[in-house]
């Protein structure tokens, strides 16, 4: 510690430990970027609390909704693929607003639409996560952004201050929704069809804040033009919109990714809106119940990060990965064993905190370890790796749940995750960053 640092209150020190001073070094961008994410995830966690029960009241059976799910991750790997590759050609903050819009128009459609094939192409299109997480082209542009703008030393920081936001916001989003769709059926004497739709109208409103929020981005966010002829060609114009990797990234990215896979299919088996459907089904609870339950997990989550920032500055990024998620891999195993719901919700709860508190170190990890002018094209292509691997998850979950077999889902997405766990441990422990 420098003397500048042991001179510091213990107030300092402590907001220092947990990273949360990185907020004072946060630049217009950042904030704005800051605010996105808060109002996108708010959006997310409060349509992933009713999307199962929408389509429950829509008569589709759980085989439908899980198929639904894993064609909405596969479509949104493609579009993803696609923006993300050529979003520092395109303009960041092109795809970003594009994205917005998208997003906003989905909103409407499932407001208003019943018809099964309307609804997955909006979904694909316009970015409607099954899980309550990050899918779609915002999250790998936004990180590269944040990489670019803010000191090496404080990225691991802002990610988790990033990744806090977002898990409270998406807690904000469904205890809100939770109790409002609860009075809007019991109180207001509302169709549970019908309260289901309005959350809808309520994602389609904070897309259209994002898109004025995106709006507001300054130059800073795009990358620095290298200053080229252009090519001659069309065709070696259109190759040249997508990246290359140097040899040393190239053999990074595809262990991560291979590692990161295996992560993701556990997570696909349990997307919340499955979790929250199991609970539904198993303890008969209503919406403002499964509300709260569900925002204590985002909580927990968001709470977590900030502790994983000071264990990452203690053991380092990788041990912080794999020593905070791997017990959050064996609560989710345990989820499914008991028939007492104090029980279970506490498995679910314990589960997020703790599993998710490798987050934010990952994708500082994952920052670090390829060149600058690749985090763009990196992130995104292992965040299509990671939604390819999940989205064979809630096709299988959805069968299972038909036969009653939801459980099952619990116990082999724990043991994925813990299999990710010891991989990550044993191939990236001792990897340097590769600063430029």
């Amino acid at each position: 510690m420098t003397a500048s640092a042991s001179a510091r209150s213990p107030l300092t020190r402590a907001l220092f430990a947990i990273g949360l001073e990185a907020l004072t070094t946060l630049s217009r961008d950042g904030l704005l970027l800051l605010l996105q994410r808060m109002i996108r995830m708010y959006a997310y966690g409060s349509s992933t609390l009713v999307l199962a029960l929408l389509f429950n009241s829509l008569g589709f059976s759980d085989t439908q909704l899980g198929a639904f799910m894993t064609l909405t991750l596969l479509g949104d790997v493609l579009v993803s693929l696609l923006l993300t590759l050529v979003a520092d050609k395109v303009g960041r903050r092109n795809i970003l607003l594009a994205g917005a819009g998208l997003m906003l128009a989905s909103g409407v459609v499932f407001a208003l639409g019943s018809s099964y094939i309307i609804l997955l192409l909006a979904a694909i299109v316009g970015v409607i996560t099954p899980s309550g997480n990050e899918i779609g082209p915002f999250r790998a542009i936004e990180e590269s952004i944040q990489a670019q703008i803010t000191p090496a030393n404080l990225r691991t920081d802002i990610f988790a201050i990033s990744g806090m936001v977002g898990f409270l916001s998406t807690a904000l989003g469904q205890i809100s929704i939770g109790w409002a769709t609860e009075r809007m059926i019991g109180v207001w004497g509302w169709s549970e069809l019908d309260a289901y739709r309005a959350v809808f109208w309520v994602y389609a409103a904070c897309a259209g804040m994002k898109l004025v929020l995106t709006a507001g981005l300054s130059e800073e966010c795009e990358v620095e033009k290298l200053k080229h002829p252009k090519p001659p060609r069309l065709s070696t114009r259109i190759i040249n919109l997508f990246p290359t990797l140097s040899p040393e990234s190239r053999s990074i990215v595809w262990k991560l990714s291979l590692l990161f896979a295996l992560d993701s299919l556990g997570g696909g088996l349990v997307p919340k809106s499955f979790v929250v459907y199991f609970f539904y089904q198993k303890f008969g609870l209503p919406t403002s119940a499964l509300g709260t339950i569900f925002s204590l997990t985002s909580l927990g989550s968001g709470i977590s990060n900030l502790l994983a920032v000071a264990i990452a500055k203690q053991i380092g990024l990788v041990r912080t990965i794999v020593y905070t998620h791997l017990p959050g891999a064996m609560f989710l195993s345990l989820t499914p064993v008991s028939s007492n719901l104090y029980i279970a919700a506490a498995c679910i709860i314990l589960r997020s905190t703790a599993g998710s508190m490798g987050r934010a170190p990952r994708t500082a990890f994952t920052s670090q370890v390829v060149l600058k002018e690749e985090r763009t094209s990196v992130l995104g292509i292992v965040n299509v790796v990671k939604t390819l691997a999940q989205a064979a998850g809630p096709w299988i979950s959805g069968r299972l749940s038909e036969t009653g077999n939801l459980w099952l889902s619990f116990v082999v997405a724990g043991a994925l995750k813990a299999t990710y766990d010891f991989g990550l441990l044993w191939v990236f422990l001792n990897q340097k960053p590769r600063e430029q």
